[in-house]
């Protein structure tokens, strides 16, 4: 039975950690530069509407549950050490958790908040600038994240 609750949870991990890459993978390569391309009024209005929306969609509870997945996932991986999957499920789990979850929080959320406070006009501008070049980045980190995790899951899978 905890095999097959843990090879359920690895591939749910696997599917759920590759589908967020794809979500930050498709900000990095194109919407950001999209709306970079847009006047910066634009812009801006546009990623604080993004902004709203996707707390409304199904992107939070799919972010939600893969973290907590991600969590319980790790907790297994140290209690079972001794098995063969515990590594990469850990490694697995510690790069979702700091590289996506962590980053999330430390970077985008604030640079969001950030962005729903900016001001208007030239400084609107210069603060525009600045937040497609940061939050981008910080993204490119997430996206990276949630592919090696998928990766990790998949090995901890072929290990179990």
């Amino acid at each position: 039975m905890m095999t097959t609750i843990l090879t359920a949870s690895l591939w749910t991990a696997t599917l759920s950690a590759g589908l967020m890459a794809g979500v930050f993978f498709a900000f990095s390569s194109f919407i950001m530069n999209a709306l970079g391309e847009r006047p910066p009024d634009e812009g801006l209005a546009a990623m604080r509407s993004i902004n709203r929306v996707i707390l409304r969609s199904s992107f939070l509870p799919l972010f939600t549950f893969s973290s907590g997945l991600s969590l319980l996932l790790g907790g297994w991986a140290v209690w079972a050490w001794q098995s063969a999957a515990a590594l990469p499920t850990l490694a697995g789990s510690l790069t979702y958790l700091l590289g996506m979850f962590a980053c999330t929080g430390i970077f985008n959320v604030p640079l969001n908040e950030g962005l729903e406070r900016a001001p208007a006009g030239e400084e609107a501008t210069r603060f525009w600038k600045r937040y497609l070049k940061v939050w981008t980045r910080y993204n490119h980190s997430r996206t990276l994240a949630s592919i090696l995790s998928c990766g990790f899951f998949m090995a901890a899978l072929l290990a179990s």
